[in-house]
């Protein structure tokens, strides 16, 4: 009985004007960010410069393509997003978006940003979800075609998984370094100083400690204050304010760019017909009939399940490795762990060959800069690169070596510590989902969640 109430308020239908805007502006955005790594030359340095590239486990066998390949990949992917947009075979488009854009940044784990995963998660959704049916060319067309209304079910599916991101932001910052020290706020709060009128506020005794305490209880509250109707204007303000401070004070790309957009998801399904219909003076239109996609049947309902499980499973994975995951960065990556550490490091290999022979090699040796510095704090990637160098000096006749990492590592403000155990070999380690017994323990508990 429960099931059959839950199925009959999913499947009830919905203003189909708040998703097919939330269409509408991702793929707007996307278009907009892509252009922009054409302009910045990133498709070069990402992916022509480097000699190597750093793979996430299980995806070794992704690479980039050569010469222009990765340009075409781009051009793709800009154009699929226009697609998306304007409504033009949006569906296909964003499958063929969601595939190219997540290649692209499989090919090299040094480039993994948050906003990325959400782009890639959001473009999965865009591919199943009827979208296009309100404001696109599809019906403009084709006005036959037009279906005012969507389940409910999309669009809860897609309030999900903004809430996600920011429920899971929150928690993660449940730990002494965010909310008793106030790092790593403080630490990127102070090279702000030079900014007109807020700069000297932001390097005051305790104002990392305010901006952290501030960001957790936005990042843990923000969805059910959009949520309600009684507050949700004024938390969308704050949400505004909170995401265009943290644009002016870090470099984090277009992520609060996604975030501002993407949260007006949280407003009423009809949010853009009664905006356009008060713009415009007109009278309460009828909402177009038709509704856009089918009823929630059980092939449905069980991959938005097994949807769910995925995305509030997979940031949970790094509470089953011991110690200070945000040190280790064990299970750290698609768990939504926004903002949470500042490292800086030092890495060199002492490589010994069966003579006993002694070398000592750099990272960039084999690295770009950007990936070296990259390669310096994370371990996973350190590993990896010590497969390379034994690689390398057995493909140069040097036979069967042995590879040590030194690594220091400042966490957060601390003085620097080792990260890799000095002794032991890597060249026989490899990068799995256990957790790894040659990395050290973290320099003080900053960990909560």
């Amino acid at each position: 009985m429960v099931v059959g109430r839950l199925t009959r308020a999913l499947d009830r239908p919905v203003d189909a004007a708040s998703v097919a805007t939330f269409r509408i502006a991702i793929g707007a955005l996307l278009l907009f960010s892509t252009v922009r790594f054409f302009a910045h030359g990133r498709i070069g340095s990402y992916y022509a410069k480097p000699t190597h590239f750093f793979h996430y486990w299980g995806f070794a066998w992704v690479r980039p393509l050569s010469g222009l390949g990765m340009y075409a990949v781009y051009a793709l992917i800009a154009v699929a997003a226009a697609c998306i947009a304007l409504g033009v075979a949006s569906r296909p488009a964003a499958g063929l978006l969601t595939s190219a854009f997540s290649y692209a940044h499989f090919c090299d784990k040094s480039n993994y940003l948050n906003h990325y995963y959400l782009l890639s998660l959001l473009g999965c959704l865009l591919t199943v979800l009827p979208l296009d049916r309100e404001f696109s060319l599809r019906v403009w067309r084709t006005p036959t075609e037009r279906r005012g209304q969507v389940r409910a079910w999309a669009l809860y599916l897609l309030r999900f998984q903004i809430g996600v991101v920011y429920v899971f932001g929150g928690l993660g910052k449940l730990g002494s370094d965010w909310l008793i020290h106030g790092e790593p706020l403080r630490i990127w709060l102070a090279a702000n100083v030079e900014l007109p009128v807020l700069g000297p506020w932001l390097v005051q005794p305790g104002a990392g400690l305010v901006f952290s305490w501030c960001g957790a209880l936005f990042d843990l509250s923000i969805v059910p204050l959009l949520s309600w109707r009684v507050t949700g204007r004024a938390a969308y303000v704050v949400l505004v304010i909170f995401h265009l401070l943290t644009a002016l004070l870090f470099e984090i790309g277009v992520f609060p760019w996604i975030m501002i957009l993407a949260s007006t998801i949280f407003w009423s399904p009809s949010w853009p017909r009664d905006l356009w219909q008060r713009l415009h003076r007109s009278a309460n239109a009828a909402i177009p009939e038709g509704i856009a996609g089918a009823p929630l049947g059980p092939s449905t309902r069980l991959a938005s399940i097994a949807y769910a499980l995925v995305q509030l499973l997979l940031p949970l994975r790094s509470a089953l490795y011991p110690g200070n995951t945000l040190w280790s960065e064990e299970g750290f990556r698609f768990s939504w762990k926004v903002m949470l550490i500042e490292k800086a490091g030092s890495l060199d290999f002492n490589v010994v060959d069966s003579a006993g022979r002694k070398y000592l090699v750099s990272p960039r040796d084999y690295l770009t800069p950007f990936q070296a510095r990259m390669a310096s704090t994370q371990p996973d990637f350190i590993v990896e690169l010590a497969h390379w160098i034994a690689d390398d000096f057995a493909a140069r006749g040097r036979g069967r070596v042995r590879v040590y990492a030194d690594c220091e590592v400042s966490f957060n403000g601390r003085s620097r510590r080792r990260l890799i155990d000095p002794n032991w070999g890597l060249a026989s380690e490899s990068d799995g989902l256990a957790a790894k017994r040659w990395i050290l323990p973290a320099p003080g508990d900053a960990s909560i969640f």
